[in-house]
C-alpha cells in the first residue's frame, strides 16, 4: 500500500487550521467575538448553555433549541430538505397515537479541544459539534436576533 500524496501534520498545525476554519465561518468576527470567556452548561438544572464571551457578549440558549441546531451534517440535511431554520423546531407527528418524547437533554457534554462542545443527547444523537463561531453566529439574544416586526 502506497501512502504518496499522504501529508502527516502536527497538532499546531491542526489548530492553526481549525482557527483558520473558524474564523472563515465566523465571518469576520473578532477573535473576542467567538472566544468563551466563561461557559455554563446547566445540565443538572436541564436548561440549557450560557456563554460569556470575552468582548462582554452574553448568549443563552435552551437544550432544545440547541438539539434543534445541532449543527451535523445529516441534521443540516434534514433542515435543508424541510426548509427548517437552525432552532426551529421539528413538525410534531400527525399520528395520534405517537408516544411521549421526553424534553432533550444531554447525558453528556464533553469539550473538544479548546473550540467546540459535543453533546450526547438523550435521543442517542451525538455527532453534532458546536463550535464557538457556529454558537456565536446563532446567537439567540434580542441583540443578535431581534423580535419579527422590530
Amino acid at each position: 500500500m502506497s501512502h504518496e500524496g499522504i501529508r502527516f501534520i502536527s497538532a499546531e498545525e491542526v489548530l492553526r487550521d481549525s482557527a483558520q476554519a473558524a474564523a472563515h465561518q465566523g465571518e469576520g468576527l473578532p477573535t473576542d467575538a467567538v472566544t468563551p470567556l466563561k461557559v455554563r452548561v446547566k445540565k443538572s438544572e436541564g436548561t440549557g448553555v450560557e456563554i460569556e464571551w470575552r468582548d462582554g457578549h452574553q448568549s443563552a440558549w435552551s437544550f432544545r433549541w440547541l438539539r434543534d441546531a445541532c449543527p451535523c451534517a445529516t441534521c443540516n440535511a434534514e433542515r435543508e430538505t424541510t426548509g427548517r431554520a437552525p432552532g426551529g423546531p421539528k413538525p410534531k407527528s400527525q399520528d395520534p397515537l405517537a408516544l411521549y418524547q421526553a424534553p432533550p437533554r444531554p447525558d453528556e457534554v464533553t469539550p473538544v479541544g479548546r473550540y467546540a462542545l459535543s453533546f450526547k443527547w438523550n435521543d442517542g444523537h451525538q455527532s453534532g459539534i458546536y463550535s464557538w463561531t457556529y454558537l456565536r453566529s446563532v446567537c439567540q439574544c434580542p441583540l443578535c436576533n431581534p423580535p419579527r416586526g422590530s
